[in-house]
C-alpha cells in the first residue's frame, strides 16, 4: 500500500483526495498547514505528496526544498487554484511530479496521481543493491545525495552532460563517477583544461595534426578526440572555448567523425562528451560569446553541484579522510582532529570549496609537525578569525529606530542578550541590503572580514547574498 500525504486546507478538497486515493488502494494523511506538513513528514515516509500552494501559515512553494529531499524521496504534485507559468517553473526546477490547477476534473487528479503511482512501483520494484562508484566523492548530505542520483541517471546514457558550480566544487571527480559507472568505464577518460591553451594550440591538441601541418609539427600527432575514442571527453572550463573550435566540435558531435589539421580523411569516433563550467553559459550565448547551437548539444543533461558551505557536515567527513590521506602521502603518523579544530573549519564560509579547504589542510599539517593532534593554532591566521565574535561598527545613522524595533513594549521588555542578537541581526540585513547582496561592498561597508561575514549571515540563519537584491526591509 502506497502512502499520500495530501496538504490542503480546504477539508472538501481534502475528501475528494481521500476518496479518489482509498479506491487506489492507498494509504492517506492529510495536514492543512505547513506546520503540520513538516511534523507528519518528519515521522512519516511518503510515495506521493499533493501540495497546496495557498496555505494559512504561507506558500506550498517554501516546503518544496524539504520535501523533495525527503528520505522516501517522493513525488510531489503541485494542486492550486492561483498558479501561472512561473510558479509551475519554480515547481518543476524544485523537482515536481506534475502542476495541476484548480478547478480540476476526476480525470485532471486522477491520470497525473496514477502515473506517478505506476512510476513508483517500478522504481522500488526494479531498486537493486548497486554501490555507485563515487570516484573520491565525500559526504551524505541531502544536497551531494541529489547529485550523486543525478550521475546514477546521467551514468544510463550516453547524453552530453554539463556539470556546473563554483569554482574547487569537484566538476572533475563528477564527471569521472559518470564515466566509472556508464557502459565505456573501460574505455579511455580524457580531460582537456580548456582555459589553459591558446586557440591554436587547443585546436591541435583536441583534433590532432599531420607532421609537418604547421612549424613546429615535427611528427604526426592524434588529438585527445581520437584517444577518447570508445570512451569519455571532459572539456574543463569549456565556456573558455573559442567560437571556432565550439563549430568544430559541434560538427565532429554530429557527423562522429574528426579530421586532424592537415589531415585528409576523416577517421570516425565513438565519444561521450561531459562539459563543465563555472561560468553562465546562458549569458554567454547573449553576449555572443558562446554557441546556441553547441550549448543544446552539451547540455542534454546538467548537474549543477552545491558549494561546500551548503553541505553541511560533509565538511567534518572531508576532514577526516582527508587529513589521513595526506598523513600517508607525507609518511607522517596519524593525527587526531580536535572538536574545536572542527568547528572552526565549520564555520568558514570556503568560496574556494573544497579546494580551498584542501590548501588549507596541507598548512595546517605542515604547522603542527610532530604534535599528535591538530587544533586551531595550527589553521592560517585568517581562517581562525570566523569563531570570534567583534563589535559592530557604530551606525551614523537609524541606530534609535533599529533599537526602538527589537525593544518593543515595557511589558515584553528583552534580556540585553536578546536585544544584541536581534540589534546584530538586523544590522546585518540593512548591511546586505545597502550592499545589494555583493560580499565585498558588505565588508568594505562594515569593517568585518569576508569569514566573519559568512559565519555571522550563518549563525542568525540569513538567506543567501543573492536574495539581498530583492529584500525588503521591515
Amino acid at each position: 500500500m502506497f502512502r499520500v500525504l495530501i496538504i490542503d486546507d480546504d477539508p472538501d478538497i481534502c475528501l475528494f483526495f481521500e476518496t479518489v486515493l482509498a479506491n487506489m488502494n492507498c494509504e492517506t494523511f492529510t495536514a492543512k498547514k505547513i506546520n503540520e506538513a513538516k511534523a507528519l513528514s518528519r515521522q512519516n515516509d511518503f510515495d506521493i505528496i499533493l501540495l497546496d500552494l495557498e496555505l494559512p501559515d504561507g506558500n506550498g512553494l517554501d516546503i518544496m526544498p524539504d520535501l523533495v529531499t525527503l528520505p522516501s524521496a517522493p513525488e510531489i504534485i503541485i494542486i492550486t487554484g492561483t498558479g501561472d507559468a512561473r510558479g509551475a517553473e519554480i515547481a518543476f526546477k524544485n523537482g515536481a511530479w506534475d502542476f495541476v490547477q484548480k478547478p480540476f476534473s476526476l480525470n485532471d487528479i486522477s491520470f497525473p496521481i496514477q502515473r506517478a503511482l505506476h512510476y513508483r512501483k517500478e522504481k522500488l520494484s526494479s531498486r537493486e543493491l548497486i554501490v555507485l562508484k563515487r570516484s573520491k566523492i565525500i559526504g551524505e548530505s541531502p544536497a551531494l545525495k541529489k547529485c550523486l542520483d543525478e550521475v546514477g541517471k546521467a551514468a544510463s546514457t550516453d547524453a552530453g552532460v554539463l556539470v556546473t558550480g563554483e569554482t574547487g566544487t569537484g566538476k572533475e571527480l563528477f564527471a569521472k563517477a559518470i564515466h566509472e559507472n556508464s557502459k565505456r568505464a573501460s574505455k579511455p577518460f580524457v580531460a582537456v583544461d580548456c582555459g589553459s591553451l591558446t586557440e591554436t594550440l587547443i585546436e591541435s591538441t583536441l583534433f590532432g595534426h599531420e607532421k609537418g601541418a604547421f612549424t613546429g609539427a615535427v611528427y604526426k600527432q592524434d588529438g585527445l578526440i581520437v584517444q577518447a575514442d570508445g570512451g569519455t571527453l571532459m572539456l574543463d572550463e569549456v565556456g573558455d572555448l573559442p567560437l571556432s573550435i565550439q563549430k568544430a566540435l559541434l560538427r565532429t558531435l554530429q557527423e562522429r567523425s574528426v579530421r586532424c589539421i592537415g589531415g585528409k580523411k576523416e577517421i570516425k569516433v565513438d565519444i561521450r562528451l561531459i562539459s563543465a563550467t563555472n561560468l553562465n553559459l546562458d549569458q554567454l550565448v547573449k553576449s555572443h560569446r558562446f554557441r546556441e547551437d553547441f550549448l543544446y548539444r552539451i547540455r542534454a543533461m546538467e548537474i549543477h553541484l552545491p558549494p561546500l558551505r551548503d553541505r553541511g557536515k560533509d565538511i567534518e567527513k572531508i576532514v577526516l579522510k582527508k587529513v589521513y590521506e595526506l598523513s600517508n602521502r607525507y609518511n607522517l603518523e596519524p593525527k587526531a582532529i580536535s572538536k574545536e579544530l572542527l568547528e572552526t573549519l565549520m564555520s568558514n564560509a570556503w568560496p574556494g570549496n573544497i579546494r580551498e579547504l584542501l590548501n588549507v589542510l596541507e598548512y595546517t599539517l605542515a604547522s603542527a609537525g610532530s604534535d599528535p593532534t591538530l587544533v586551531p593554532k595550527h589553521l592560517p591566521p585568517s581562517y581562525r578569525l570566523s569563531t570570534l565574535t567583534f563589535e559592530a561598527p557604530a551606525v551614523q545613522q537609524d541606530t534609535l529606530s533599529l533599537a526602538d524595533e527589537v525593544l518593543g513594549s515595557d511589558s515584553d521588555f528583552p534580556s540585553l542578550t536578546a536585544c544584541r542578537e536581534q540589534l546584530e541581526k538586523n544590522y546585518l540585513t540593512r548591511l546586505m541590503k545597502k550592499a545589494g547582496g555583493d560580499r565585498k561592498i558588505a565588508c568594505r561597508l562594515s569593517g568585518v572580514s569576508q569569514a566573519r561575514l559568512y559565519a555571522l549571515l550563518n549563525k542568525h540563519n540569513l538567506p543567501g547574498f543573492a536574495s539581498y537584491q530583492s529584500t525588503s526591509l521591515t
